[in-house]
């Protein structure tokens, strides 16, 4: 009776052992499953961060070119309304002429051999005013070109950046392990604490690490990769936009495109700009998108932080 009684008693050391060694692998296994995650996070905020700001100097670039292309607009109407006006003096028949910068210069000569000073002024102010207002449409022409351009580049980039930043299959894969090890951990606390095998030292440790670990079963990931999903398609579209705007608004702003005064002509030339100031805008709207979205990504990020900091924390 004594000998089965302490075979009796070594089944239940054993057990306990056994229970006791299940827990410190467990315990272990859990800290190499559930570290490291959080600087990974933090890669993925500060590319997002990054993103953010690119993207949000292309939004600043789309809404200049947007601005200036209206400017430019109505410049450019101040152009139509001089040129209406010397065609109404070409219309009296003061001199059948060619060429509207001939008008002025016929009218100014006519002026001063009439000797009107007054009309010498004037002609002269209508010469330089249609001059300056050229000038200024020109110049605000390359000015929208240029931040189209801004504009496309940022969103190149915007793309680039989001369409690589999302969680990769490995951080997948290492939340899993770390999310089963934590079921694990439980179990095998469950069966030391049955055993009494474990001390109030060592069970405090594990309850916090589970219940600081576990909470990874509630953090949804697919937001992070969606919101960088919906940043790459809105900074692409923009890129796109953005280019096509650049090349519209370069050809209606060279000298050819502008120095065209058949009727044809100058359609052309208000089309392209019309056309180019709707692409500013449309590329404007588009870098607004991945800018928000860049930014919600950083919000999920960090909620995914907050749960790697403070399961990390108590691995420590």
């Amino acid at each position: 009776m004594r000998h089965y009684i302490v075979l009796f008693m070594l089944f239940i050391s054993s057990v306990s052992y056994g229970a006791s060694l299940d827990l410190d692998i467990a315990i272990a296994k859990a800290k190499s499953a559930c570290g490291g995650i959080s600087s990974e996070l933090s890669d993925l905020k500060t590319m997002a961060g990054i993103n953010t700001a690119v993207t949000g100097v292309g939004t600043a670039a789309g809404a200049g070119a947007t601005i200036t292309g209206i400017v430019k607009s109505a410049k450019d109407k101040e152009v139509e309304e001089q040129e209406t006006l010397i065609a109404e003096l070409e219309a009296l028949g003061a001199k059948k002429i060619s060429t509207k910068e001939e008008l002025l210069t016929v009218l100014a000569e006519a002026f001063e051999e009439a000797g009107d000073t007054e009309s010498m002024q004037m002609a002269a102010a209508i010469r330089a005013k249609k001059n300056k207002l050229e000038q200024q449409s020109k110049r605000l022409g390359n000015w929208r070109t240029g931040l189209l351009a801004a504009n496309t580049a940022t969103n190149v980039a915007g793309a680039v950046i989001a369409g690589t930043n999302r969680i990769g299959v490995d951080l997948y894969e290492k939340i899993d392990l770390c999310i089963e090890s934590v079921k694990e951990l439980s179990e095998a606390q469950m069966q030391a604490y049955v055993s009494g095998e474990v001390d109030a030292v060592q069970n405090n440790e594990v309850e916090k690490i589970i219940e600081a670990c576990r909470d990874w079963e509630f953090v949804d990931l697919s937001s992070v990769d969606n919101r960088a999903r919906g940043a790459t398609i809105s900074s692409g579209v923009g890129a796109g936009v953005g280019f096509v705007g650049t090349i519209v608004s370069a050809v209606s702003n060279t000298d050819k495109t502008r120095n065209d005064n058949t009727a044809a002509g100058k359609k052309k030339e208000k089309n392209l700009n019309t056309a180019a100031n709707v692409m500013a805008g449309g590329a404007t709207v588009a870098s607004g998108v991945a800018t928000v979205f860049n930014a919600t990504q950083i919000s999920a990020i960090k909620k995914a932080a907050e749960v790697a900091d403070n399961c990390e924390r108590v691995l420590e």
